[in-house]
């Protein structure tokens, strides 16, 4: 778990040259999809799905793409519990929730 301080420097990194929250959105995915290890298995609800992939909404929320059989279904990354232990470059997911608030 990391601290405040940890989390805002992330969150500067990703958003280093960004002017508008759609702009710190795009570079905090940019984070993500450059460092979040995928595919990695984890429970939603009691269920075990594999998150295959991120994505950003049309309403500007980043989701992951889970799958369980042939089923597929988006869930809010912020709502998305991790396994324990989280897959390498969670800690992105952690400056998202961070930044969203």
């Amino acid at each position: 778990m990391l601290d405040t301080a940890e989390l805002e420097a992330m969150i500067e990194e990703a958003t280093a040259d960004a002017y508008n929250e759609d702009e710190q959105l795009t570079g905090l995915f940019t984070m993500l999809e450059e460092c979040l290890c995928l595919p990695f298995t984890t429970a939603v609800l009691g269920v075990e799905v594999t998150v295959d992939g991120i994505a950003v909404t049309p309403d500007g929320r980043i989701v992951a793409l889970c799958s369980r059989g042939g089923m597929r279904q988006s869930i809010g990354i912020l709502e998305l519990p991790l396994p324990s232990p989280a897959p390498d470059g969670a800690e992105w997911i952690e400056s998202y929730r961070h930044w969203a608030g």
